[in-house]
């Protein structure tokens, strides 16, 4: 096993449980690189997400929107309309960076609907997959409606540990994660 995946759905607790195993591997001397997505609220109510780096560099993945407002091409997921421009400027350079370090984890939360609109994004996480010199830690949606191919691959994968996050074991599943991906760095 190489890579430690969790999946789980919307709302349980996934991206709190990436932070809290990357601050625990980085407690212990590993070295992490990578992204998460954060809901951007206003007012209570979520408007939307963002990508931030585990070193706090942020940038826009998405915002509500309700009508098309350029001539553009735009990509859509429900009432949110992808800022891929903003998105690719923020996640991609994290791929090139682990590439020339010595990077031991990388976290990509996560591999869903609205990354999964950027080429350049899938190419970089199946290299990344393939790569030698690091073990993901990411976050990859429960299967509804349409399956999504990078998804279903990472779901295929035989080096690869999913963890289904639930209400009921999201306090308790941490240390299996993080015993999991220790073991991927060995």
């Amino acid at each position: 096993m190489k890579h430690v995946f969790l999946t789980g759905v919307p709302g349980v607790g996934k991206t709190t449980l990436v932070k809290k195993v990357y601050e625990a591997v980085v407690s212990s001397g590993v070295t992490v690189n990578g992204f998460y997505t954060e809901e951007v609220r206003e007012r209570g109510r979520r408007v939307g997400f963002d990508v931030v780096t585990v070193s706090g560099e942020r940038g826009r993945l998405s915002r509500v929107s309700a009508e098309s407002t350029t001539d553009r091409r735009e990509y859509r997921v429900g009432q949110y309309v992808v800022d891929l421009q903003s998105f690719e400027s923020v996640a991609l350079p994290l791929f090139r960076d682990m590439r020339e370090g010595n990077r031991r984890v990388f976290v990509i939360d996560e591999i869903g609907k609205m990354e999964l609109f950027s080429q350049p994004f899938i190419r970089a996480v199946r290299h990344t997959l393939d790569s030698s010199s690091c073990s993901i830690l990411g976050t990859i949606p429960v299967p509804k409606g349409k399956p999504l191919a990078l998804v279903e691959e990472v779901h295929s994968r035989q080096d690869v540990k999913i963890f289904v996050v639930t209400k009921e074991n999201r306090e308790t599943i941490i240390d299996d994660i993080v015993s999991a991906l220790k073991e991927c760095l060995k």
